[in-house]
């Protein structure tokens, strides 16, 4: 496999998941432009590439806009000449339960993830279109918007919005040779940081040594580097049969998720009345009754902290 020739726009890829993705894109060949709201970090992403023989160029802009859209499409193809793959990772955090969310915390993060997935994908796909290339788009979800997350409100809603709109672009974009997928990281971020739970993970990370395998293969939990390959993967041309997936990875894990289908149906002539409901629902919804959120196993005691 080799990403040779082909181009990618990597959003919000200063550093974390998006550092990685650009950097594994690049070490498979791709032309990077790299993107982050901070002049001096997405230069120096950029120079992390380029410094080991590779080749990227930065965009300092907030994803969200037409206008950011646009500038990173125009700024690849200035660059390097075409546009290939684009991975939409941008993100932001405004946590808080809902009775304490504002509207700006909700905003926020619906313009980041949300909005500037929309504009992004859209520009992109409008000139792979134009230009009749086969292109890859990728987007990047969260096991939040698979399960839900307390607290997260903002966060789950718009993850899960994101693999709606992919499965309905890889329809979309699919007569063009577009494809459209979803990966659903699980890796150490500045956010898993913080978590008691994940302490000794992270503390192995930092020092450089390899997660606990307890980390690894029972929670598929793992580094930013264990989810670029399957990123890289999906944007290359091996993965052309692959388009409206979401498909988790994180750790020694590789996940594929399922489509939201109905559990369970059952038929009543003349329909569901609340009298119907009254006499039946009780028992149809505790023998069919789904989870909210993760529930993750306790601790070996040689890893709590």
């Amino acid at each position: 496999m080799s990403l040779e020739g082909k181009v990618a726009i990597v959003t919000g890829s200063g550093r974390g998941l998006g550092l990685a993705y650009a950097q594994e894109l690049a070490r498979q060949g791709a032309a990077v432009v790299v993107n982050d709201v901070d002049e001096n970090t997405a230069t120096a992403a950029a120079a992390s590439i380029t410094d080991n023989g590779g080749r990227a160029t930065a965009v300092v802009a907030p994803v969200g806009s037409t206008e950011t859209a646009e500038q990173l499409v125009q700024a690849a193809v200035e660059a390097y000449g075409r546009l290939d793959i684009l991975v939409t990772n941008a993100g932001v955090l405004r946590d808080k339960v809902l009775w304490k969310m504002n509207d700006d915390d909700f905003d926020t993060v619906v313009n980041v993830h949300l909005r500037g997935t929309f504009t992004c994908v859209r520009a992109a796909a409008a000139y792979m279109r134009e230009n009749e290339i086969a292109g890859r788009i990728i987007c990047i979800g969260s096991p939040a918007g698979q399960r839900g997350n307390f607290g997260q409100t903002n966060y789950s809603g718009v993850k899960a919005a994101i693999v709606g709109m992919v499965r309905t672009w890889s329809m979309e974009l699919r007569k063009a040779g577009i494809t459209a997928n979803a990966v659903i990281p699980v890796a150490a971020t500045a956010m898993t940081a913080t978590m008691p739970y994940f302490a000794a993970a992270v503390e192995a990370e930092q020092k450089g040594e390899a997660m606990p395998p307890f980390f690894r293969h029972d929670l598929g939990f793992g580094t930013a580097d264990d989810v670029a390959g399957l990123v890289a993967y999906l944007a290359s041309d091996a993965a052309a049969g692959v388009t409206g997936q979401a498909i988790g990875v994180g750790g020694d894990r590789l996940q594929v998720w399922s489509h939201p289908e109905p559990v369970f149906s059952a038929y009543r002539e003349g329909g569901w009345s609340v009298a119907a409901l009254d006499e039946a629902f009780g028992d149809i919804i505790d023998a069919h009754r789904q989870s909210v959120g993760e529930t993750f196993p306790p601790l070996p005691d040689e890893l709590q902290r």
